[in-house]
């Protein structure tokens, strides 16, 4: 009779766990899933097309790469097609390298802005080693006022609204540069879309509200962690999201998310969910309506999708946005980082001027594969190299690199 009441008081206890603590499910064949991982007081977010396509955008604060790593183990199977940092802040890329580590990556994407930060340029060293492709999101030079855009298969697209370099320069002279030439980007599928905003400020917004471009979203991203300079009234308006999930950390010593944001996200009716408060959440679309679910949540949230299926992002051609506005903010908010600065990235040349010029070729230590001496990957790494004085003494050890094509 006692191991009886035992084994009953024990399932009572299991089960008045569960609805709390319920595990999220593995990516559904078919379905588009977006996770949005919790990191704490960071941003990681992973994206599973139906065909099986994985994108991880930013992997979180030091702290947290155990924690993604092993996450990343349950849902993926084989190496990351693409993994971006959209911007080289230390709570976006300190849980990357053991990411990348666990499960691997086939290309890595930044937004190529220079940042004097330590763990910035380590990670860059890192990637250039293990990571077969790097890249920035520049515009296909051939077709400068389209965007650049990545198929992930079955229709599914992941589209780069910002930055646009060389195409356009990098914001300067804002609250915080880094953040504002954050990479955003508008994932679609069927009637439904997904928008990253990294941690991207109000200049950012500006910018992207002068474009014809669609930047309604059934779920937004909200841009830095709900803090009270970013999602403004107009920016929020033009993207009329259902859903806004915040990347927060419990008791954040930033106060995020703030209650302005809160504010503003329940005057355009979207329903909020929180990883400090809900956990991981999971959103899967069948291309017409978005189901989301967290970890901490009691039920699912499922919205129907209002884009017009099969139309494109950008509704006209992409112009240059004159820049001649400082976007300073007077306000500051205690932010992670680094003294901040700009470098801007040049176009790079095509293939053949490295040899109608007699440029080197270079190899990073480690790297399978070379570079022209050109390179802006080889410009932001202090790794140890190989200098090759022709390309076809650089094929008889390494592949050409897919970044800037040697």
């Amino acid at each position: 009779m006692k191991v009886f009441a035992r084994l009953l008081a024990l399932l009572v206890l299991l089960l008045a766990a569960v609805p709390g603590h319920a595990a999220l499910p593995s990516p559904a064949p078919g379905r588009l899933s977006v996770y949005f991982l919790d990191v704490g007081q960071g941003d990681a977010a992973l994206i599973v097309s139906p065909t099986g396509k994985t994108v991880l955008i930013d992997g979180g604060p030091p702290e947290a790469g155990a924690r993604l790593a092993a996450r990343l183990r349950e849902l993926v199977k084989g190496p990351l097609d693409l993994v971006i940092l959209t911007h080289p802040h230390l709570d976006h890329l300190g849980g990357l390298r053991a990411a990348v580590k666990a499960v691997g990556a086939k290309r890595f994407m930044d937004p190529g802005f220079d940042h004097p930060s330590e763990a910035y340029r380590d990670l860059l060293d890192f990637v250039g080693r293990e990571v077969g492709q790097v890249m920035s999101p520049e515009p296909n030079p051939h077709a400068p006022q389209t965007l650049l855009t990545v198929g992930l298969g079955e229709g599914v697209a992941l589209t780069v609204l910002w930055p646009r370099v060389p195409q356009e320069s990098f914001l300067a002279n804002t609250r915080s540069d880094p953040n504002a030439n954050s990479i955003v980007t508008k994932l679609t599928y069927g009637k439904t879309a997904f928008l990253f905003t990294g941690d991207s400020e109000p200049p950012t917004e500006e910018v992207l509200l002068q474009k014809p471009v669609d930047l309604t979203a059934t779920v937004l991203k909200v841009a830095h962690h709900g803090g009270k300079h970013s999602s403004t009234a107009a920016f929020l308006e033009r993207v009329k999201p259902q859903a806004a999930v915040i990347s927060c950390g419990v008791g954040n010593d930033y106060g995020h998310p703030s209650p302005e944001v809160l504010g503003r996200l329940r005057d355009v009716r979207a329903r909020a969910f929180r990883t400090d408060q809900d956990g991981e959440v999971l959103a899967v679309s069948d291309g017409t309506t978005v189901t989301l679910r967290s970890t901490k949540g009691t039920g699912a949230t499922s919205l129907s999708g209002t884009q017009q299926a099969g139309s494109p992002v950008a509704l006209g051609p992409i112009e240059p946005t004159p820049h001649g506005r400082s976007g300073r903010s007077t306000e500051k908010e205690p932010e992670p980082g680094v003294p901040r600065t700009r470098t801007p990235v040049e176009p790079p040349a095509p293939a053949s001027a490295s040899e109608a010029t007699g440029e080197r070729y270079v190899s990073l230590k480690g790297s399978k594969v070379f570079h022209r001496e050109s390179c802006k990957t080889l410009k932001r790494s202090k790794n140890e190299r190989t200098v090759y004085t022709s390309r076809a003494d650089a094929l008889r050890e390494r592949r050409p690199a897919e970044d800037c094509h040697p």
